[in-house]
């Protein structure tokens, strides 16, 4: 009988997941039509031939082939400049699944491969919020630890935005990127297409295991400052366990995000950080190792 019922509430939990996904993707076109009547600047034909009106939809490159898709980067980023074309209620929905049940979050892939062809997100909304979230956390911390200077402030927000998350999170995907496609790529038959991973795709896995670090590192820790910045065992031994914690989580959720691709194999390589962190915590509390008092100097020395 429970396992009836485990049964019946995966199956309730799949729906769930590939309606929202149906709904997102249902806006993205809506959006992607009227910004093709808004570029072309004219209203839709009322007729076309003999067979009367038709809507010509573009086709993904690749998508004839079963190749897998290049999303265009310059198409990605003119987005950023157009809220009304970004689903932010998805990417809301979408960390909230991220720090609840993160393989629930990545079922969306596989919907989104079979839809337009492509692995990663087309849309920039993830990004725009970690980035306003981000930079908003940035201010809280300056406003309780740093100085009245304007300067100060705007270097501290790009150092936050800028290189933790946008600079970092590029060089760890391009990281991911490059292993997944040399080395943890399962071998094909010769005549099946071959299916690399997008490096867009690695950045998304980057994004997706950054909000929950996010939230312990710059939610949590920022409440918890004056235990984890004393200086008593407490603090140390709190301090370490907590960024061990969001290290362990980073690294668990790039692990989801290559497994959920089904042409890579040996995924569990991503683990390994998960066990230097673990192997390290100890050593590094009984030597009094502080890493909130380390990173609050750094920041704002």
């Amino acid at each position: 009988g429970e396992s009836i019922a485990e049964t019946r509430s995966l199956r309730v939990s799949d729906v769930r997941v590939f309606a929202f996904a149906h709904v997102s993707d249902l806006r993205s076109r809506r959006r992607a039509k009227a910004k093709e009547e808004e570029a072309q600047g004219t209203m839709l034909p009322t007729h076309r031939g003999a067979r009367g009106a038709t809507t010509a939809i573009p086709r993904a490159k690749g998508s004839g082939n079963g190749t897998t898709t290049t999303p265009s980067a310059s198409n990605y980023l003119r987005r950023v400049f157009r809220p009304r074309q970004m689903d932010i209620e998805y990417s809301v929905w979408l960390m909230m699944q991220l720090c609840t049940s993160p393989k629930t979050a990545y079922r969306h892939a596989t919907y989104h491969k079979q839809t337009k062809n492509q692995w990663a997100r087309d849309d920039p909304a993830f990004v725009a919020v970690c980035c306003g979230l981000q930079a908003a956390a940035a201010c809280a911390f300056y406003a309780a630890f740093g100085t009245s200077s304007a300067i100060k402030l705007f270097t501290t927000v790009f150092w936050a935005v800028g290189v933790d998350f946008l600079a970092v999170g590029a060089v760890l995907a391009t990281a991911g990127w490059t292993l997944a496609n040399r080395k943890l790529k399962a071998s094909s038959p010769s005549h099946a297409v071959e299916q690399r991973v997008e490096w867009l795709y690695a950045f998304d896995v980057h994004c997706n295991a950054f909000f929950p670090l996010f939230v312990l590192l710059y939610v949590v820790q920022y409440f918890l400052c004056p235990i984890l910045l004393s200086q008593t065992f407490l603090g140390t031994l709190l301090s370490c366990l907590l960024y061990a914690a969001a290290t362990c989580y980073y690294f668990y959720i790039t692990f989801l995000g290559y497994n959920a691709l089904p042409f890579l194999q040996g995924t569990e390589t991503f683990l390994l950080p998960l066990v230097v962190a673990v192997i390290s915590l100890p050593f590094l509390v009984l030597a009094g190792f502080n890493p909130t008092q380390k990173v609050m100097g750094l920041y704002f020395r």
